[in-house]
Formats: C-alpha cells, sequence, structure tokens
C-alpha cells in the first residue's frame, strides 16, 4: 500500500491528485506545518532525512521528490497511463515537461515570491526577477494556445507536476497577462479526480 506523508499546504497534495487519477489505493500520513513559521514538523525526518513533502513510502521503499514520486508511481502501479509511450517524440516532451516544472518554472516563481517580501531591500532585483518570471509564464502560456493540456489533448501526469506553477501564480500574482495559463488551471481543477484529492487531503492555500 503507497502511504503518502501530507503537508498541509505542499506539493504533495499532487501525488493525491495523481493517485485518484490512477484509481489507485493509498493511505495518508498527515503532518502540519507550524502555524507561525510555517515549517514542516520534525516527525517528518523520521521518514526522509530532508524532513520535506512531498514523500511517499511504498512496503520498504521511500521516495522523495515530485518528479521522482511520479515516475515511481506511474513505473510501478501506473500500467502505462498518464504518460506517453516510452521512446516517442511524445515522451520526450513529457519529460521535458516532468523536469521544468520543479527545475526552471517553480525556482523562478518562487525567487521572485520571497524578494517581493524584502520590500526596499529586494526592490533592485525585481526588474531581472520580472523579466525572468514573465519568460517562464510566457512560455507555457504560449504552448497551450492551441491545446488544452501540455501534451495536446490528452492529460498526462506533466500536467500534474506542473500544475503547482499555474496554481501559485493565480493566487499570488494573477494570470491576467496569461489567459491560456488561467483557462488550463481552471480546466484541470474541474476534473473529478482533482476534486477527490482535496476532499482526502484537505484545501490547501498558497499564503
Amino acid at each position: 500500500m503507497i502511504v503518502v506523508h501530507h503537508l498541509n499546504d505542499s506539493r504533495s497534495q499532487r501525488i493525491l491528485w495523481l493517485l485518484e487519477e490512477l484509481g489507485l489505493p493509498y493511505e495518508i500520513a498527515p503532518y502540519q506545518r507550524d502555524p507561525e513559521t510555517r515549517l514542516a514538523p520534525a516527525a517528518l525526518r523520521a521518514i526522509h532525512p530532508l524532513g520535506k513533502s512531498p514523500v511517499i513510502t511504498d512496503g520498504d521503499r521511500t521516495i522523495a521528490e515530485s518528479g521522482a514520486i511520479i515516475e515511481y508511481i506511474i513505473r510501478h502501479h501506473g500500467g502505462g497511463r498518464l504518460q506517453p509511450a516510452a521512446g516517442t517524440t511524445d515522451h520526450d516532451a513529457y519529460s521535458h515537461w516532468l523536469h521544468y516544472a520543479e527545475g526552471s518554472a517553480m525556482a523562478a516563481l518562487l525567487l521572485r515570491i520571497v524578494v517581493s517580501r524584502l520590500g526596499e531591500v529586494g526592490a533592485p532585483l525585481m526588474p531581472r526577477l520580472d523579466h525572468e518570471l514573465a519568460l517562464h509564464l510566457g512560455y507555457i502560456n504560449n504552448h497551450l494556445a492551441d491545446r488544452p493540456y501540455l501534451l495536446g489533448q490528452e492529460f498526462t501526469a506533466a500536467d500534474i507536476q506542473t500544475s503547482f506553477v499555474g496554481e501559485l501564480a493565480a493566487a499570488r500574482l494573477g494570470l491576467v497577462a496569461y489567459p491560456h495559463v488561467a483557462d488550463w488551471v481552471k480546466r484541470f481543477q474541474a476534473r473529478p479526480a482533482y476534486q477527490a484529492a482535496l476532499k482526502r487531503g484537505g484545501p490547501y492555500s498558497f499564503a
């Protein structure tokens, strides 16, 4: 049985969503952030040395990092679902989006949000950070201009992995300039499996 060590208001919500899309049984081990520091509890370090979420256990295996978890679940339990066939051009594109989400887009978005909290101290950096973030959101927006999902008509785990970029940008910065990203967020949030994951894991905020 897969156990999702689920931290409230975290990207582990994506793993619950993936499992719901695949219709797989799973259990949730819940953890709560410190209400003042917003940090994860020390108890998560007993599961993985980094003490971060998401992390899953599956029998005697422990897997951390969103992309690695998604790849593990699909490889061992997905039966070929939610990803293109290996060796195809579509699978190359899928791999790109799966790793781009955390490797590039989230880094730019989080840096922009954190530096904005510094006020005048961070002001000199903001033009460069705004330019970098616009590059990434513009890239995703243009890619979605003629397709409902990242790989076209078919929803894949790449959409799940990249979803947090769209949701966080929508909540913290707005997506007026990126209408195709905004439509994509609304589209995937309406999926039954997304809603089922919210019911099990609880709503999450981007405060």
